[in-house]
Formats: C-alpha cells, sequence, structure tokens
C-alpha cells in the first residue's frame, strides 16, 4: 500500500498552483476607476456631487447645464442642458427623492432637477440680483441650505420627509463670530455634521472655519490654533475629518476636528500634479474627487476640464 504521505507535497503544490490561479484572476478582474475623467469641452465647471452608486453630477457656469457620469467607467453625458441665463454652481443630490439641488450664483436662484430625468421641478428665487453670489448647497434631513457669498445669510429651503421642498424658504442672517467683508467673496462652502444640528461653512477671504446653528444663524469660529484655509471653497465632511479645497492653492485642506466641532487642527495638505484650480470635492466609498475649474485660464469652447481623484496621503 502506498504512504499517503507521500503524496501530500504534490497536493500541496498544485493547491498553490491553483490559489494563485484564482488570486490572479480576481487581480485582473477588479475594477479600476480611472484617475481622470474627461468633462466637455468649454464646459466651465464648478461643482461636483455624489449621485446614487458610483454616479457622480457636474455643474456649469456657463449656462448651468448638469453633467452626469460614472466614476468607474469614466463615461458620461449632459443631463440637464444649458439655458442662457442659468448657472450651476454648488450642488447636493438627495437620495431620498431623487432630486438634485443646485445654486444659482449671480441668478440669486437655487435650481432642483429629478437627476434621472434631467426635468426641472422647481425654481426658487432666494434673493434679487445684482448682490448676490448663491454659492453652495448642504441637503439635510429637514432642509436644504444655500450661502451667499456677497450676504451674511443662509437661505433654508424646508423639505418634507420624502425629501421634496415645501413650506416657505427663509432667509436666516449669519451672527455671532461670522466676519463679513463688504465687497469680498464671504460664506463659501458648506456642509452638515451627522445629526445636521450644526451647520460648518468656510469663509473663502478670511479663511476661516464656522460651525452655524441652522435655526438661528448663530456662527461659532472653530479654533484652527492659528491656521487658516484661506481661498477655501467647497469642503467635504467625513465623520471629524472636513476636507477643505483651496482652489488657487491646488490643494485639499485635511482638517481634524474635535468631537465637539469647535476647533481643530490641520494635518495635512494634499497636493497632486492633476489639481488646475479645483473648486469642489464629493466621495464614493473612501475615495476622494475634485473638478478643476481652471479659474485664471481664458474660457474657450475648446478649453479642457476634468474631475480628478484625489491621491491619497
Amino acid at each position: 500500500m502506498r504512504n499517503p504521505l507521500a503524496i501530500r507535497p504534490n497536493l500541496l503544490l498544485i493547491l498553490l498552483i491553483v490559489g494563485l490561479s484564482f488570486s490572479m484572476m480576481g487581480a485582473t478582474s477588479a475594477v479600476v476607476f480611472p484617475a481622470t475623467i474627461p468633462l466637455p469641452d468649454g464646459f466651465r465647471p464648478e461643482g461636483i456631487a455624489s449621485g446614487n452608486g458610483h454616479t457622480f453630477f457636474v455643474g456649469s457656469l456657463a449656462d448651468g447645464a448638469v453633467y452626469g457620469g460614472d466614476l468607474a467607467t469614466g463615461e458620461g453625458a449632459v443631463v440637464v442642458p444649458g439655458q442662457v441665463g442659468r448657472v450651476a454652481v454648488g450642488l447636493k443630490f438627495d437620495s431620498r427623492s431623487g432630486l438634485l439641488f443646485v445654486s444659482g450664483g449671480p441668478t440669486g436662484k437655487a435650481f432642483i432637477y429629478d437627476a434621472d430625468t434631467g426635468a426641472l421641478t422647481h425654481e426658487i428665487q432666494l434673493t434679487a440680483p445684482p448682490t448676490t453670489f448663491v454659492n453652495d448647497v448642504v441637503v439635510t434631513t429637514e432642509a436644504a441650505y444655500f450661502t451667499d457669498s456677497m450676504r451674511p445669510v443662509l437661505y433654508q429651503v424646508p423639505l418634507d420627509a420624502n425629501g421634496v421642498p415645501t413650506g416657505t424658504i427663509q432667509e436666516i442672517p449669519l451672527g455671532g463670530d461670522f466676519e463679513f467683508i463688504a465687497g469680498a467673496f464671504n460664506a463659501n462652502g458648506i456642509d452638515a455634521v451627522p445629526n445636521s444640528s450644526l451647520l460648518i461653512i468656510v469663509n473663502s477671504t478670511t479663511g476661516d472655519l464656522y460651525t452655524v446653528d441652522p435655526t438661528t444663524g448663530d456662527a461659532t469660529l472653530i479654533d484652527l490654533g492659528g491656521g487658516s484655509v484661506d481661498r477655501g471653497d467647497g469642503i467635504l465632511l467625513q465623520g471629524k475629518t472636513l476636507y477643505v479645497v483651496q482652489n488657487v492653492f491646488n490643494r485639499v485642506a485635511v482638517v481634524e476636528l474635535s468631537n465637539d466641532f469647535t476647533s481643530g487642527e490641520i494635518v495635512d495638505l494634499i497636493t497632486s500634479p492633476s489639481f488646475r484650480v479645483p473648486t469642489t470635492i464629493a466621495a464614493f466609498g473612501s475615495s476622494l474627487y475634485v473638478v478643476n475649474a481652471r479659474f485664471g485660464t481664458p474660457p474657450t469652447p475648446d478649453t479642457e476640464y476634468e474631475v480628478v481623484l484625489v491621491p491619497e496621503e
């Protein structure tokens, strides 16, 4: 009778080969997301938002168009055609309603679209031009809040349980510690803490971060220990980590906030050769993406723009 132990080395070798083969098959079948996703030439992007799955949306400063794409394939198309007189700055997607909330910049408006069809569902005049720049938006369980870079206020658009706009629009004055500099670009990016009890905003000119009570507008300066996020644009809060895009500096500041959001420390500055004046930031899983607005580059119909994967630091 053959010794069973004699076949064990051969079995081990076969198992190792089979395991290696399956490992290689898994590696080759893994999806590698593109690090750069081109947008239409001449699009003039500013805001980016994550949608369902690995979809994303980017708005156009030129005519309010919205481009929808796939982070996995890099493919996409214009879902909201541009129109004369429209502008799209910051935007956020609400999965409850499938609606896309868009800041209208100098129009003083909020535009709200069905993200699947591109149909305009609501056009809301938040304030009257010309002294306005409705810049960014965050959507919470109860309302959408818009910043205005030219006025020390927030605009609150109440939402029902399904995320659909309802009720009366409120203008909430920013008070407390908020420093408003007339004629400058002030409140810009906005996000909300996980329970929506506080909003976080950045002042592009002063480089300050604030928490804001969404019911009163009372702002409290976040102590950065002497640090500054000058030229802060879009922001993104992930847990206690706040990412602040510093546009013309071509970097993303990483701010670790305290548990009560009253203080923070700039722990990293992420840079990349692919950054060409990024403005806003969105997340897919653990990955971050910015959109290159290329401010300072004269916009032409042939000017190239893109969405860029933020390198891990």
